[in-house]
């Protein structure tokens, strides 16, 4: 798993304490943290080199055949936004060039029409409600 957002923050997010229960499963947090919210005072600069630099090291990843499963977390809000991390043409090359037998696995709100079109399976989950709408932070043991 590539995680296009997390990285820097000095705290542990949940996905990464239950991946160090599981055998053969590699977690590299690649981003620079949320951009542009939650204090982020980050150039963005800084958070799209960080995007490039995981998304490259994932394509050669995913080319070798190195897992049989590969995901790419975050990558669709990579890609989002009017000033975005990631262009979307290297992420629908990626999706093509893919050899058999391995599996993308993307993540994030807002997927590109492309994107959907390119996949395989595509499922929504939406959010209806969150408490960070009512300024509530991020809570131990629920959301990290």
């Amino acid at each position: 798993m590539v995680q296009f957002i997390k990285g820097d923050w000095p705290v542990t997010f949940g996905e990464i304490e239950a991946a160090r229960k599981i055998e053969r499963f590699e977690i590299r947090q690649a981003g620079k943290g949320f951009v542009k919210i939650m204090g982020d005072r980050k150039p963005l600069a800084e958070h799209r080199q960080a995007a490039l630099e995981a998304f490259e090291k994932a394509r050669i990843d995913v080319r070798e055949g190195k897992f049989d499963v590969v995901v790419l977390d975050e990558i669709c809000v990579a890609m989002d936004g009017p000033e975005p991390l990631l262009e979307i043409a290297p992420v629908l090359e990626l999706i093509r060039e893919r050899p058999a037998g391995v599996h993308l696995i993307l993540t994030g709100r807002n997927a590109k029409k492309e994107i959907l079109e390119a996949a395989d399976l595509v499922t929504e989950m939406k959010e209806i409600k969150h408490p960070f709408q009512k300024g509530i932070p991020a809570q131990k043991g629920i959301d990290f």
